[in-house]
């Protein structure tokens, strides 16, 4: 793939389970970036089922697109419509955006995974930056035991990280030694450490222009 591409090429390329990744520039996406020591501010996951148009699962304070699940708006964890979400966050946000792309491409197992996650997770609240904070400390070394590895909790709250890292491990994309809170969005960005299976790879970031 080349290493930058239009909004129009990237979505048609895009496929469930593909990573998508932001940075800002305003200060609350520095914030997140130095409480979290991120490179990027914000991560979501693809959803393309169907003949559906392309969406993305990630969680937000915006109220004002769509959620796709429910019909509705309300902030927090959103299934959102993935041209009309980028083109929002890098116009209205100032956000530069990439995409990378997993190999293979995800059979029906690993796409019932994504779904049951976001059955469970849509609507669930986006923490307070102090929140926020305290979460991904505590999560830091939030290895899970073997007894408990099984189990998945509907949080109160979550942010951007601990959504796709719950739909990888639902999917079995990433291992389950760790809680979704151990993640933040810089773990996502290649030459990060990320617990990946066995068999699954995220290709290099592709810049998406606006």
């Amino acid at each position: 793939m080349a290493t930058s591409v239009t909004l129009d090429q990237a979505v048609d390329l895009t496929r469930s389970g593909d990573i998508w990744l932001f940075r800002g520039r305003r200060a609350p996406d520095r914030a997140i970036r130095a409480v979290t020591n991120s490179p990027v501010n914000h991560v979501g996951i693809a959803v393309v089922v169907d003949d559906l148009p392309p969406l993305i699962f990630h969680a937000e304070l915006g109220k004002k697109q769509v959620d796709m699940w429910t019909g509705g708006h309300h902030r927090g964890v959103q299934l959102h419509d993935l041209r009309e979400a980028v083109s929002r966050w890098q116009t209205e946000y100032g956000q530069d955006a990439w995409l990378r792309q997993l190999e293979p491409e995800i059979g029906q197992v690993e796409e019932d995974g994504m779904l049951r996650t976001v059955a469970r997770l849509d609507g669930v609240s986006f923490p307070s930056l102090t929140k926020l904070g305290a979460r991904w400390l505590r999560g830091r070394d939030a290895y899970v035991p073997h007894r408990h590895r099984a189990r998945r909790v509907t949080p109160e709250a979550a942010f951007c990280a601990e959504i796709v890292a719950s739909c990888y491990i639902e999917m079995g994309i990433l291992r389950d030694d760790r809680r979704a809170t151990w993640y933040d969005p810089g773990t996502f960005w290649s030459g990060d450490y990320l617990p990946i299976s066995d068999g699954w790879t995220l290709g290099k970031e592709v810049a998406v222009s606006r």
